[in-house]
């Protein structure tokens, strides 16, 4: 199956952060799934390092590319079509960065493992 890792998700996974649920470490521990991560989520990252909103190593970019690799993550990069479906999307989440990833789920059918309540009220698959 396919998955679209939500950022916090992603990072709680490579952090171990006992926040991530049971059942979703399961799910990206399977080799036999195939992971996403949005260049949004690398985005929002890189932003909330930058401002001290999240704390990665010194060396964040390296950090995040070593994860990436180490977990065998694929990247989604952002398509123009994903940025139209945001105009069709209903305003349950402000958040823009959730957004696209909510646009990029429901264009590449992809499941969303998130544990932010708002995602899941979209008529996209999510799993937490």
């Amino acid at each position: 199956m396919t998955y679209l890792l939500d950022t916090h998700v992603f990072l709680w996974w490579i952090t171990d952060n006992p926040k991530l649920s049971r059942e979703a470490r399961k799910v990206i521990s399977d080799p036999a799934n195939d992971l996403f991560l949005s260049t949004a989520g690398i985005w929002e990252i890189m932003i909330k390092t930058k401002i001290r909103k999240i704390g990665l190593p010194e060396n964040s970019k390296e950090f995040i590319v070593d994860q990436i690799s180490l977990n065998a993550i694929n990247i989604l990069n952002i398509s123009i079509d994903h940025s139209f479906e945001i105009y069709s999307l209903p305003e349950i989440h402000k958040d823009p960065f959730d957004r696209m990833l909510i646009a990029q789920a429901k264009i590449e059918g992809l499941t969303i493992i998130s544990a932010d309540s708002f995602i899941r009220q979209y008529e996209i698959n999510t799993y937490w």
